[in-house]
């Protein structure tokens, strides 16, 4: 009797002893597995920062930044610049990234800007000595009612390069020595030595991939002479600036309010990756 007693008390430790090493086998696949997760989400989020983008705004200060704190200010992790009707311009103001002058780059932000505002992003700008703030040179035009977002405006320059939806080659104007001749190849606000060399697509059919009142993002590749502005991942236009009596190919980074009525525009997310 103490026998089969003995016998059952040793099946039953046995069985204990099978189910423990059972249990210890599937949490160390399930910690296994859980390492593997982190380690997978880890590498993500390498390659992530490792894409070579830097934020050049922190979200929370100025701090980096030059412009004039009647129109500029942080709110809710945004760069917003705002023209109220107590504060209405009689020339276009930037505030302007103090960290460098980019040569050959890629920038992407996000902006958010109202139906009556009018804006942009200048590179490879000029600061401009008799005017507080002000800017000349290449822009990526943005305003709220869509109609010239994507394109390239030179600010205080050569005007319009490519309008929305236009592969361009620009050239220099004739007799570029002469005095005044700069101005005098402006026409229509828009650079008459210039060519449409190709199509992105129509401007209406490329304005309905912009969100009107809501955010956007632009990415800009700007690289040698040749000038690209997307918006939400779509080409608006593409510019190879062959004018060597006019072009820049390095220079400032700034975000813009425009003379008009009242406006406001968010910026926020703002990346810079050198190339």
């Amino acid at each position: 009797m103490m026998y089969k007693n003995s016998r059952k008390v040793s099946k039953y430790l046995a069985g204990c002893f099978m189910a423990l090493m059972l249990l210890a086998y599937v949490q160390s696949c399930k910690e296994k597995k859980q390492e593997t997760t982190i380690e997978a989400d880890a590498v993500v989020k390498i390659l992530e920062e490792g894409d070579g983008f830097v934020n050049i705004f922190d979200g929370e200060t100025l701090t980096g930044w030059k412009g004039d704190p009647n129109y500029w200010r942080v709110e809710n992790g945004a760069l917003v610049g705002e023209v109220t009707p107590e504060t209405l311009l009689k020339s276009n103001t930037f505030i302007i990234w103090e960290g460098d002058q980019p040569d050959d780059f890629e920038l992407k932000l996000e902006f958010k800007i109202a139906e009556s505002g009018n804006s942009g992003i200048n590179y490879r700008s000029d600061l401009i000595d008799t005017i507080p703030n002000a800017m000349k040179g290449y822009q990526a035009d943005i305003d709220g009612k869509r109609r010239y977002t994507g394109q390239n405006y030179e600010e205080k320059k050569r005007a319009t390069l490519a309008y929305r939806g236009e592969k361009v080659t620009i050239n220099s104007q004739d007799n570029p020595d002469t005095n005044g001749s700069l101005r005098a190849n402006v026409k229509n606000n828009c650079w008459q030595s210039r060519e449409v060399v190709g199509s992105l697509g129509e401007s209406d059919s490329l304005k309905t991939k912009i969100k009107s009142e809501d955010w956007n993002e632009v990415h800009l590749i700007i690289k040698g002479n040749r000038l690209q502005h997307y918006v939400n991942g779509v080409l608006m236009s593409d510019v190879n600036d062959e004018d060597a009596i006019n072009r820049k190919l390095k220079g400032y980074l700034g975000v813009q309010v425009h003379v008009g009525p009242p406006m406001k525009v968010k910026y926020r997310n703002i990346r810079l990756k050198n190339l």
